[in-house]
């Protein structure tokens, strides 16, 4: 069967934290101002927890914009749960330990946006041949991160001009990334930015978001 994708805008792609009722109204805030992914990441949660604020992210997105997509971080289980409740889910983002892509896929069905986590040039080519069953892909750090340590060196922005030629998807740079960056990774080929602290620590979130956007 041909796949037939979801719109994805990935210029601005937000990766939540936390678990409180803030991380729903960052993600929400964040939607409204432009962000075309959400991306819920909970890695310490129990499933349960996961599950529950998913179902509360999606929510608040639906209601503030539903052209925002939602992922959820690694757990294709949980993606699949939420979908089957009929929750504002759109797919997963896997690691390199999670499930299989092809697994994902057959999980998750046609319609499911599926992003897949690399960061260097063999992960990047490694994951050419399963790029009909992927929408994107992620690739960090650009610099050192305290929310999340990949044991890869960071790329910087010299270090992306050679993954995008290497692949047929579209790129997501990830890894502390600020709104001061995006100009010159958006220079390289890269098709957005992941942000996490930029946007959710900031006093106001959707003023960060648009200036992404505009950048």
């Amino acid at each position: 069967m041909t796949r037939t994708p979801l719109p994805l805008d990935l210029r601005c792609y937000l990766v939540t934290s936390g678990l409180g009722r803030r991380t729903v109204d960052v993600a929400a805030r964040a939607a409204a101002a432009g962000a075309g992914v959400v991306q819920v990441r909970a890695k310490q949660a129990s499933t349960a927890a996961l599950l529950e604020l998913v179902l509360a992210v999606a929510e608040a997105v639906e209601v503030a914009r539903p052209a925002t997509r939602v992922l959820v971080d690694d757990r294709a289980d949980v993606a699949a749960a939420a979908r089957a409740r009929g929750a504002h889910v759109h797919g997963v983002h896997l690691g390199q330990d999670d499930l299989p892509v092809a697994d994902a896929r057959a999980l998750l069905g046609e319609d499911a946006i599926i992003g897949l986590t690399t960061g260097t040039l063999e992960l990047v080519r490694a994951a050419e041949p399963d790029a009909r069953r992927l929408d994107y892909l992620g690739a960090g750090p650009f610099r050192r991160t305290p929310t999340k340590d990949s044991g890869r060196e960071p790329l910087g922005v010299a270090g992306y001009p050679a993954l995008v030629a290497a692949t047929s998807l579209p790129i997501v740079a990830i890894g502390d990334v600020t709104p001061a960056d995006v100009p010159a990774l958006t220079a390289t080929g890269v098709a957005g930015v992941a942000l996490v602290r930029a946007v959710m620590d900031a006093a106001d979130p959707a003023a960060v978001v648009r200036e992404v956007l505009r950048a």
